[in-house]
């Protein structure tokens, strides 16, 4: 396959524009109250879709309302209620383990720094930027499978990694990450989808570089 063309610098600078001007009071679909709801619910929302995480958690929360309840758990009752959703297996056990964390080392108060909330069970890199993202506006920025695919059909990034991708993005467009973040998500959620991308709505269609399945 040939080399993908990049976008230039002042089509990033006009990227960026046009993403903020759209998008500046984005926030994310996930439905939560508070800090201990929003780590719960990104933690599920791994291959698991917003819509789908967002039926599952209300009994959840509704059962287990703080994570000094969750701590105490039994983790068959936690996968009965999260069983719809991908991987409950490992995420039931990684959400009580989380709760026990913050019960134990942080007094029930879901810490608010990237470095410790990735000392929290099932919590990388990505699920610790976009918890940060939605709850403080930090300038961060987390790629997902949307922003992966957008960023390369852009031509913001050729990285083959999600992290790598990050880097990249972090880099070029430097501030306003948490309003890209939010905005590249729901861009590549409802118009640069993977399959049949609805080109008729884009607002950057001058930039597109390629209408290719990116997967990360």
């Amino acid at each position: 396959m040939p080399l993908m063309k990049k976008a230039t610098k002042k089509e990033i600078l006009e990227i960026h524009e046009r993403f903020i001007d759209r998008y500046s009071d984005a926030v994310t679909e996930l439905e939560y109250k508070n800090a201990y709801e929003l780590v719960i619910a990104v933690a599920l929302s791994a291959q698991c879709t917003d819509k789908r995480v967002n039926i599952i958690t209300p009994a959840l929360f509704l059962k287990y309302p703080s994570p000094q309840d969750l701590a105490l758990a039994d983790i068959n009752e936690v996968k009965a209620l999260i069983n719809s959703c991908s991987f409950f297996n490992n995420k039931a056990k990684n959400i009580i383990l989380m709760a026990q964390r913050v019960t134990e080392v942080y007094n029930g108060e879901i810490p608010m720094n990237e470095k410790d909330l990735q000392t929290l069970a099932g919590v990388g890199q990505k699920t610790a930027n976009v918890v940060m993202i939605e709850y403080t506006g930090a300038n961060l920025m987390a790629v997902d499978t949307h922003v992966f695919r957008v960023s390369h059909r852009l031509g913001l990034s050729d990285d083959k990694t999600a992290i790598k991708t990050e880097a990249t993005l972090v880099r070029k467009f430097k501030n306003n990450l948490h309003a890209l973040h939010q905005g590249m998500v729901l861009f590549g959620r409802y118009i640069c989808t993977a399959k049949n991308p609805k080109c008729e709505e884009c607002f950057l269609t001058e930039f597109c570089k390629t209408k290719e399945t990116f997967k990360v």
